[in-house]
């Protein structure tokens, strides 16, 4: 998935997973006593199907680390996420 990319949306807050120019899904956060909390994240219900959640997670995560982020994953799917990938323990708070 080489024309996926994954940003940071800071005027939003929220990650966003964008296919060329369309916004294909997001990972909505707020920042809260220093901790990162992704409260919400959906898949664009047209490009739904492809693994594209998964994407949005690992990318999200992966960037929030690379800043030495605290997460705290209020999102269903994002927790469900964290506790089939262990290798995101070092960042997650609870």
């Amino acid at each position: 998935m080489s024309d996926v990319d994954v940003r940071d949306n800071p005027a939003q807050q929220r990650y966003e997973l964008r296919i060329g120019d369309d916004v294909a899904g997001f990972a909505a956060y707020r920042v809260r006593d220093g901790v990162t909390v992704v409260t919400h994240s959906e898949i664009n219900r047209r490009f739904r199907g492809q693994g594209l959640g998964n994407v949005l997670a690992e990318r999200t995560l992966d960037a929030l680390r690379a800043q030495g982020a605290r997460v705290h994953p209020a999102c269903p799917f994002f927790a469900k996420y964290v506790a089939e990938h262990p290798g995101y323990d070092d960042i997650i708070e609870d």
